[in-house]
């Protein structure tokens, strides 16, 4: 029997989760307070590395592989073209990299290693250690998270007893009776309900939770490559690690994006979200960091810095479920460890919604039970 259910928010967790709870034949109700193609997700804005490979953990790395398909069908099911598939390269000691490789064909994927003379003969243009080795995956790339954001939406506003409720803030979520309540003080009533919790919406989730939330900030630089570096950019793959102490990656020009640049290291733990701008400390310690990496890089380079946000249960560093009693349930996504999984954590939410046995991800930091709040009340 059909199930009608309520999920809170915008981000691609929230949309992928009823667009599969519709594909199981359920009534949805989204609700976002921004609009669902270009509201205040945290998932929107940038572009995110997909890959399978997760060096040394094979349960991981299975599972990027399994979502990467997954991303693929939901191109052709949205009609959209999201992911851009121009490979990924994770810079690595020689034996990591050997290892690497064999990891992904061993997970049923397809990955060669690069000895450092390949990849100084590959990619002249990138200024790699010497003695790091490198695995290169073709069915891997690059998503854009807001044209995933607005295929989904798009799709959902076509399918019958499907409601996208936009610009209107949620207030309080009860999961034991699956209300929703919005601002304006309309209730939404339902069999089953899921908030997509984020920076932005922490204040719904119940009993303390919230407080476990920590807050990150990430600075991102976009940039114009020289024109005679244009043809050896477009024939770029992602970099999810170009190997350096302090943990530098880059997502090249597709699509029409710049290239994005962006470390470990310009990342910091803050209280809220203040604002998008860039301090120029960060822009200048990327700046620093990526002239030893890429021949020529300067400030000339830079079209816009921009600086982003996620949460991150405190605890544990990563995602979030909670069981809000009843058939409630709440996640807390985690960056970009969480996205490139999202569509299988979509499959499991919507299982839960809907009372069956969760699909299973793969990966214990997902398919962990969920905290109970009851129980930690």
């Amino acid at each position: 029997m059909p199930a009608r259910v309520t999920v809170v928010g915008g981000g691609v967790t929230a949309l992928l989760t009823a667009v599969e709870c519709v594909l199981d034949g359920h009534r949805v109700t989204v609700v976002d307070q921004g609009s669902g193609a270009h509201g205040r997700a945290g998932s929107a804005g940038r572009p995110r590395i997909l890959r399978a490979l997760h060096p040394a953990d094979p349960a991981a790395t299975g599972a990027a592989l399994r979502a990467h398909h997954r991303w693929a069908a939901l191109e052709e099911l949205l009609l959209t073209r999201f992911y851009e598939q121009v490979g990924a390269l994770t810079v690595l000691p020689p034996a990591a990299a050997a290892d690497g490789a064999a990891l992904v064909e061993y997970a049923g994927g397809t990955a060669r290693e690069l000895t450092a003379a390949g990849l100084s003969h590959r990619y002249p243009h990138l200024h790699l250690a010497g003695d790091l080795g490198a695995v290169l995956e073709e069915e891997a790339g690059v998503l854009l998270a807001e044209r995933v954001l607005a295929a989904c939406a798009g799709w959902l506003k076509w399918q019958r007893g499907t409601e996208l409720v936009e610009r209107r803030a949620v207030t309080a979520v009860d999961g034991e009776s699956g209300t929703v309540r919005l601002v304006d003080g309309q209730v939404l009533r339902g069999d089953a309900v899921l908030v997509a919790a984020g920076p932005r919406s922490r204040n719904l989730l119940p009993g303390g939770i919230a407080e476990q939330l920590t807050v990150h900030r990430q600075t991102l630089l976009h940039c114009r490559v020289p024109r005679h570096h244009a043809r050896a950019w477009a024939a770029t793959p992602a970099v999810p690690a170009l190997g350096t102490a302090g943990g530098a990656r880059l997502v090249p020009p597709v699509a029409g994006a710049a290239l994005t640049l962006t470390s470990a290291t310009a990342c910091r733990v803050v209280d809220g979200i203040t604002g998008h701008d860039t301090d120029m400390s960060w822009q200048r310690r990327l700046e620093r960091e990526f002239g030893d990496v890429l021949p020529g890089f300067g400030p000339a380079w830079v079209t816009a810095a921009r600086d982003t946000y996620y949460a991150a249960f405190t605890p544990t560093g990563g995602p979030l479920t909670v069981a809000l009693g009843g058939a409630g349930y709440a996640y807390a996504a985690c960056g970009g460890t969480s996205l490139p999984f999202a569509p299988l954590i979509a499959r499991s939410l919507a299982d839960r919604l809907t009372g069956r046995s969760p699909s299973p991800i793969g990966v214990a930091a997902f398919d962990g039970p969920p905290l109970d709040v009851r129980a930690t009340a």
